[in-house]
């Protein structure tokens, strides 16, 4: 599958940008391999996960959706409903968008801006950098948590490392020496 990855020698490509647009490749690379799998297989779990594979991915994707509507209000064409799978592409869909989403955020945010959410129960206040790490973290354990369920499933996850995203990216050059 291709992901219209930039090339490392891009201009302006910035450290920021990179870390949001690993976080999309991972998150699209898992589902891609997770859209080959069986009904019974997305429904497994493991312990010390969140869940079945599709209620982590599900969560997760919607995760990432909620953290830009907590900062802006605003949501993708099709947002993923909490609980419910309306296809792969709009999951896709939503990977994408919110990680865009995301990494304009961080760029326009300073470091002291915060993000102040009113509730029925009260308000909560946090600084908007924080979200912006909790949106990569968040997403990262989970797909080590599907991982461990594929598995436990008996078969090889794909690899979501950051030297993989390098490798797919062309950005990744290895240099093997002559043994003597």
């Amino acid at each position: 599958m291709s992901y219209n990855l930039p090339q490392p020698e891009q201009p302006g490509h910035s450290v920021l940008a990179a870390m949001f647009e690993y976080n999309t490749w991972a998150t699209l690379h898992l589902l891609d391999f997770c859209a080959g799998l069986t009904h019974e297989q997305l429904l497994s779990s493991t312990v010390g996960g969140y869940g079945s594979i599709y209620e982590t991915l599900g969560h997760m994707i919607h995760g990432e959706v909620s953290y830009v509507e907590r900062v802006n209000g605003k949501l993708p064409a099709t947002p993923p409903p909490v609980g419910e799978f309306l296809g792969w592409k709009v999951w896709r869909d939503a990977v994408k968008w919110a990680n865009e989403e995301l990494f304009q955020l961080s760029l326009s945010a300073l470091s002291g801006t915060m993000v102040i959410e009113t509730w029925p129960e009260g308000t909560e206040k946090y600084n908007l950098a924080d979200l912006m790490a909790q949106a990569t973290s968040h997403a990262m354990e989970h797909r080590t948590q599907i991982s461990s369920i594929i598995t436990a499933l008996g078969l090889e996850p794909p690899d979501t490392s950051t030297w993989a995203y390098m490798e797919a990216r062309g950005a990744l050059e290895v240099t093997r020496f002559a043994q003597s």
